[in-house]
């Protein structure tokens, strides 16, 4: 193996830049993974555009959170896994001993650091993966009949998987998902797996055919009507038991909660744009009809494995989802396509 890779760096920039750099080095406790797939999530955009909290001015990080690959070099004293084993990787580590993490819930720990933010990610063609990754049951093995790409897709489904979760879904409620992205689109085959009848809304038409095609009952694009009355008439008048707000959209989260029936779960599932961070809620509608008001963020390991055997078992399709492959070279396009909006979920293959 030589010693030299490319990597695609983020510096404080709105642009990504293409470097050669050297191949991690491993400790004994550490293991090296070859990067096979590695997906463009909105927060890697976020990150271009506006910067992290936890990336400080003048920092150099590889982004890249949804990964999967082959290990390229274990360490000595490194027991599992092996070399050559297939791995996708959930990408949040914990301190492992704070009420949080010993909850298992490490991607809420206030001092979690994860692949792509505090350390470096999936953008490059090696990725070194700290102990604490093998330690906490971060790396999953995946079965020879998924691919790289599919098991890339893991961890934004394992998001998805948490978000519905929280609404406490039950067979024949009806679920309404704002925003048919790669992550509405999820959250359909989800919730009709689970029994649910599924309104979507779309300003997207061919994204909204989509929806269809993967189980949504009805589907309503806002700019053409109107969206309380779309989804009151769609619901006899109750409104949406769950609705899914899948866009960064303030008016999205107040038009959700506008809809609700009694008893009725929201969850806000993207985080809003800097500066438009508030949003509007009528106190009464919440008081009066009962409203739960929930939101979620990353996915701790036990849905990151149970996503992992919803794509392994076909119980959940992704692989038609991604519409767009780059190689590493190809980054900054790659980044283009996927800030356009352009397809559906943009993958980077490293190694290609």
């Amino acid at each position: 193996m030589e010693n030299s890779m490319l990597a695609a760096v983020y510096k404080g920039t709105p642009e990504i830049e293409l470097i050669e750099t050297k191949i991690p080095e491993i400790r004994s406790n550490e293991v090296l993974l070859k990067v096979n797939a590695a997906g463009i999530c909105g927060t890697d955009l976020r990150i271009l555009k506006s910067g992290h909290r936890r990336i400080p001015d003048g920092a150099r990080i590889v982004l890249g959170h949804e990964v999967s690959g082959e290990i390229a070099g274990v360490g000595s004293q490194v027991i599992w896994p092996k070399v050559g084993m297939r791995i996708s990787v959930a990408p949040n580590m914990g301190c492992g001993y704070c009420g949080r993490c010993v909850q298992g819930f490490t991607q809420l720990c206030g001092n979690y650091f994860s692949f792509g933010v505090v350390i470096d990610g999936a953008f490059a063609q090696y990725m070194r993966i700290p102990s604490a990754a093998i330690e906490q049951g971060n790396l999953a093995e995946i079965a020879e009949h998924v691919t790289y790409e599919e098991a890339a897709m893991v961890e934004p489904l394992s998001c998805v998987f948490r978000g519905l979760m929280a609404c406490r879904p039950q067979p024949s409620e009806t679920v309404l998902i704002i925003g048919a992205g790669a992550i509405g689109l999820m959250f359909v085959q989800l919730a009709k797996m689970l029994g649910a009848r599924v309104i979507v809304s779309s300003r997207n038409d061919e994204r909204s055919q989509q929806s269809k095609r993967f189980g949504a009952d009805l589907t309503f694009n806002p700019k053409e009507e109107d969206f309380h009355e779309a989804v009151f008439s769609a619901t006899g008048g109750q409104g949406a038991d769950i609705a899914i707000v899948a866009a960064p959209s303030s008016q999205a989260q107040t038009n959700a909660i506008e809809v609700l029936a009694h008893h009725g779960r929201v969850n806000f599932f993207g985080g809003l744009p800097q500066g438009n961070e508030i949003t509007p809620v009528n106190a009464n509608m919440v008081h009066y009809k009962e409203l739960f008001i929930t939101g979620t963020t990353g996915s701790s390991i036990r849905e990151y494995r149970t996503a992992l055997s919803l794509v392994d078992s076909g119980q959940v399709e992704v692989a038609s989802l991604v519409t767009h492959r780059f190689p590493l070279g190809q980054i900054a396009e790659a980044f283009q396509v996927a800030r356009s909006k352009e397809g559906i979920k943009t993958i980077v293959l490293p190694n290609y």
